[in-house]
C-alpha cells in the first residue's frame, strides 16, 4: 500500500511562510532586495579579490570561495521562494525537491567548513606570522578549499539518497518554503529513526568538527594576542579576526539551533522562521561584514574606483 501511494507522489506543495495578505507585496520586495544585495555584494567581492593584487592572499582566496558558495546557496532557495509569493499553488516536482535538498545540503556544509579553513588561516597568520607565507602554501590553500567541497558532497549524498528512497505516502504538503530535511521526513510513512540518526550524526559531525576547529584556532589566537605587549598590536590582531568571528557566530548559532538541538525535527514552525534568516539574510550579511569591517577591502574598493574613474576619463 505504501508503495502504491509512493508512486502517486510526483510533486510536493509548500505551505510557505505565514503572513497577512496585505504584507504580500512588502515581503516580496523585501526578500527580492535581500537576494539582489546578496548577488551584487558577493559577486562584487569575487571581482574585487580577482582584480586587486593586494588581495591575492590566502585569506581572500578563502573569502572568494565563501562568496561563491553564498551566491549558489542563496540561489537554491531564493528564486523559488520569490515566485511562490504570488503563486496560488506553491508546487515543486519530486525531482526538483530532491535537487533542491541536494544542493542545499551541499552548499551549507561547504560554508561551515570553509569558515573553519578561514579560522585556521587566521591562526597561522597571528600565531606564526614569520612562517605564514611558507605554512599557507598554495597547495595547502587548495586542499583547505577542496576538503569542504568533498565533505559537502558526502554530506548531501548521504542525506538526500537516504531520504528520497523512503515512501512519501502520508501527504505531499511540506510545512516549509523549501525542501528542507525535517519537514520532508515528517511526510514519510516508514520508520525514519535511521534517517533522524543520520541527520544528527552527519550534519552534527560537519558542525561539530568545523566548530571545534574554529574554537581551538581562536583559543590559540586569543592566547597569542594577550601576549602582545602593545595595545595597538593587540587591537590590530583583533581587527583581523573580527569579521570572521561575526560571520561564524551568526551562521553557527542559527544552524545549531535548527539541526543539533533536541527535538529539532519536530519543531517545524519554529525552524521555518529561523530558516528565513540563514537562507535569505546570512548570505547577504557576509559580504557586508567583510567589506564594512575590513580596512584592506575598503582600501581595495577605493583603488578600484579610482582606476575606473581614470579609465573613464581617458
Amino acid at each position: 500500500m505504501a508503495d502504491e501511494n509512493y508512486t502517486r507522489i510526483t510533486e510536493f506543495i509548500f505551505i510557505g511562510l505565514k503572513y497577512h495578505p496585505q504584507l504580500q507585496v512588502f515581503l516580496f520586495l523585501l526578500f527580492l532586495l535581500f537576494y539582489l544585495i546578496t548577488m551584487t555584494g558577493n559577486l562584487g567581492m569575487i571581482i574585487l579579490i580577482r582584480v586587486d593584487s593586494h588581495l591575492h592572499t590566502p585569506m581572500y582566496f578563502f573569502l572568494s570561495h565563501l562568496s561563491f558558495v553564498d551566491i549558489c546557496f542563496s540561489s537554491v532557495v531564493g528564486p523559488k521562494m520569490l515566485t511562490d509569493f504570488f503563486a496560488e499553488r506553491k508546487a515543486i516536482s519530486f525531482l526538483g525537491c530532491a535537487l533542491q535538498q541536494w544542493f542545499f545540503g551541499f552548499f551549507v556544509a561547504i560554508e561551515c567548513l570553509l569558515l573553519a579553513s578561514m579560522a585556521y588561516d587566521r591562526y597561522v597568520a597571528i600565531c606564526n606570522p614569520l612562517l605564514y607565507s611558507v605554512a599557507m602554501s598554495q597547495r595547502l590553500c587548495v586542499q583547505l578549499v577542496a576538503g569542504p567541497y568533498a565533505a559537502g558532497f558526502l554530506n548531501t549524498m548521504t542525506h538526500t539518497t537516504a531520504a528520497f528512497r523512503l515512501p512519501f505516502c502520508r501527504s505531499n504538503i511540506i510545512n516549509h518554503f523549501f525542501c528542507d530535511m525535517s519537514p520532508l521526513l515528517s511526510l514519510v510513512c516508514a520508520d525514519i529513526r535511521i534517517n533522524k540518526l543520520l541527520v544528527f550524526i552527519v550534519a552534527g559531525a560537519v558542525l561539530v568538527v568545523s566548530s571545534l576547529t574554529i574554537i581551538v584556532s581562536y583559543c590559540h589566537i586569543l592566547i597569542a594576542i594577550l601576549r602582545i605587549r602593545s595595545a595597538v598590536g593587540r587591537r590590530k590582531a583583533f581587527s583581523t579576526c573580527s569579521s570572521h568571528v561575526t560571520a561564524v557566530s551568526i551562521l553557527y548559532g542559527t544552524l545549531f539551533f535548527i539541526y543539533v538541538r533536541p527535538g529539532a525535527i519536530s519543531s517545524l514552525d519554529v525552524n521555518k522562521v529561523v530558516s528565513v534568516f540563514y537562507t535569505a539574510v546570512i548570505p547577504m550579511l557576509n559580504p557586508l561584514i567583510y567589506s564594512l569591517r575590513n580596512k584592506e577591502v575598503k582600501a581595495a574598493m577605493g583603488r578600484t574606483i579610482t582606476k575606473s574613474k581614470f579609465f573613464i576619463q581617458n
